[in-house]
């Protein structure tokens, strides 16, 4: 099981997590498309370190076209040497088209489309295949010399997608190198819907299971005493809470039994009250979503939930642990993975 680590903040920032996560002996360092482009920061990572995967997770799909998304893609293969991996997200509706000002329609299929138009792209690039894609989204029919970066000597990027419907997993499975499993899930609905959800993509396209990456982003609740696990629950329990007052991720409690809180933190949410909405997600429901303990037992306890399960995790901890806790938890579970290697 491979450790990765989702970092932030500007080009200089990432490139220095990067150095750190290459050091204490990580596999990956991802950056999400949140208040910075998640693409620029990529090659200071990739330039400061020799042996990490660096890659997005997410980038937008929507705000983009394939073709511009093909060209940066590629130009980081490059700059990591064959170490990038494009993570791609649809985002939802509102952002797409209010934020972004871009089209909106059949989230599935057009991901499944973009996916093949970047391919077709490549192809036309590395293969010299005259490119010719029509799909009923994407159209890409023009690439004259002057544009055309040649072959890349690392090949073609390592695409994953994001999912949380069975239908946008199917299609991860189906046409992606990999597959990001959304954080609002737990291993039982992991077991029991998303895994069987790739599975039906894979075998549409009679792919085995071992050509896609499963990377699971575990939340992990961790201090050194009582007193900071509650304190650090408290996060964790708010950011749970807001996924929970989602329409799109009933499912995943209702799997538990634990619909009738979805109105409730709904209601919450409209009306701002965070906090409170914390307090809705009791403690059952915070363990079925996180692991939780002592920093030294987050590794075992990773390891005992998702071993069968992932190839990759991503320990998340939206609050900041004293000291030397949040490399204690992954040193643990990095050990517990594949045993000390620093």
């Amino acid at each position: 099981m491979k450790v990765d680590v989702i970092v932030g903040g500007t080009p200089s920032e990432v490139g220095a997590a990067a150095r750190d996560a290459e050091e204490v002996g990580l596999d990956g360092v991802f950056v999400a498309e949140t208040s910075h482009d998640p693409f620029l920061p990529l090659v200071p990572a990739a330039l400061s370190t020799q042996r990490v995967q660096v890659g997005t997770s997410i980038a937008v799909a929507f705000a983009r076209t394939p073709m511009a998304v093909a060209v940066l893609a590629n130009d980081l293969q490059l700059c990591s040497e064959g170490r990038f991996v494009l993570g791609l997200g649809s985002q939802i509706a509102a952002h797409v088209t209010k934020r972004f000002s871009m089209p909106w329609s059949k989230p599935a299929a057009r991901m499944r489309e973009f996916v093949l138009a970047m391919r077709a792209v490549w192809a036309a690039w590395n293969e010299g295949t005259p490119l010719d894609f029509r799909g009923d989204f994407y159209a890409h029919t023009l690439m004259t010399p002057v544009f055309n970066p040649g072959p890349n000597p690392f090949g073609m990027p390592k695409v994953f997608l994001a999912g949380v419907g069975a239908r946008m997993t199917e299609v991860a499975g189906e046409v992606a190198d990999g597959f990001f499993v959304h954080p609002f899930t737990t291993e039982q609905y992991m077991r029991e819907e998303t895994l069987p959800a790739v599975q039906r993509g894979l075998d549409s396209a009679g792919r085995a299971r071992s050509t896609l990456e499963v990377s699971y982003p575990v939340f992990v609740v961790t201090g050194r005493d009582d007193a900071e696990l509650a304190e650090n629950a408290q996060p964790v329990k708010q950011q749970l809470a807001f996924y929970a007052s989602t329409p799109a991720y009933v499912g995943v409690l209702e799997k538990h039994g634990w619909g009738d809180a979805h109105p409730v933190l709904h209601a919450l949410s409209k009306q701002g009250e965070w906090k409170r909405m914390a307090d809705v997600f009791d403690d059952e429901m915070l363990n079925a979503f996180a692991v939780v303990g002592e920093p030294a037992a987050i590794g075992v306890e990773v390891q005992r939930r998702y071993g069968d399960l992932a190839d990759r995790v991503t320990p998340a901890m939206p609050y900041e642990p004293a000291g030397d806790v949040r490399r204690d938890v992954l040193d643990a579970i990095r050990a517990a993975a594949v045993g000390p290697s620093y």
